[in-house]
């Protein structure tokens, strides 16, 4: 069974340190036109200043989705999720745990902080690809944003 390409390209923030894991990511929702627009933060503090339009991000356009890495310099995911959750002005951003911690308690936390998805990132390359496909197909298909036509 063939998956078309979605209607409406979404536009994710991936908040990454790894530039490897954020090739692939990139590459992939662009390869599979999932994303018409996909902006990169390296670490949470960059990433919490692209989220409230500050600094040089002051223009910086509201993601339909954040993929976040959990163990990030400067500010840490689980800090970002909470930051983000807890803003009136942020908290319906859906935000997908993309990491590759296995680790039940960062699990645990994740959904505490109240994380739309909890993804961990498998070893395999090619199975990687196949995770960042299948994502983006979830949110750019399947799933109906609040941004949905």
């Amino acid at each position: 069974m063939e998956t078309s390409a979605p209607q409406r390209l979404l536009h994710f923030l991936l908040i990454e340190d790894d530039d490897d894991h954020a090739t692939i990511v990139i590459r992939t929702l662009k390869s599979n036109r999932i994303a018409n627009r996909i902006d990169r933060a390296v670490d949470g503090e960059q990433g919490l200043a692209y989220l409230r339009r500050q600094g040089v991000y002051q223009d910086a356009c509201r993601p339909d989705v954040v993929l976040l890495d959990l163990k990030l310099p400067k500010v840490d995911g689980h800090e970002v999720l909470a930051q983000v959750k807890a803003d009136p002005e942020l908290r319906s951003i859906p935000i997908v745990v993309l990491t590759t911690s296995a680790a039940e308690r960062d699990r645990e936390s994740a959904y505490r902080l109240h994380a739309n998805s909890y993804l961990v990132k498998p070893v395999d390359f090619e199975q990687f690809r196949k995770l960042v496909t299948d994502l983006g197909f979830y949110w750019g298909v399947w799933n109906k944003t609040l941004n949905a036509e």
